[in-house]
């Protein structure tokens, strides 16, 4: 029978330096989180980069249903996570609702990631 060593107690001494106070708060990880939960789709991707290289600025939302393949209902739902987050702009325009990307939106992502 093989005898298993005897543990020590831990000693007041630190084995490391502690890890430093967390820069990024409670609220703005949550507001974070939802811009990365909203890029982490395929088709939400797929969305901005067919808004971003409308040559108009922004795109109608019935265009949007057919280079995706996927339905109108399903297009206005990953729209409105865009939306949410921060990512695009929507604007209204008689029974037709256009997207843009808002202002400055993928550079702050890129920001985002940057100061972490």
């Amino acid at each position: 029978m093989k005898l298993l060593p005897v543990l020590e107690p831990v000693t007041d001494e630190a084995c490391c330096a502690p890890a430093g106070a967390p820069t990024l708060g409670a609220e703005e990880a949550k507001q974070q989180a939802l811009v990365f939960k909203a890029l982490a789709d395929p088709n939400r991707l797929r969305l901005l980069s067919i808004i971003k290289a409308a040559s108009s600025g922004a795109t109608c939302v019935c265009d949007l249903t057919d280079p995706l393949d996927l339905s109108q209902p399903t297009v206005s739902h990953h729209l409105k996570v865009l939306v949410e987050a921060g990512l695009l702009h929507r604007e209204k325009r008689g029974t037709w609702a256009y997207f843009s990307l808002a202002p400055g939106a993928l550079d702050d992502v890129a920001s985002l990631l940057a100061n972490l």
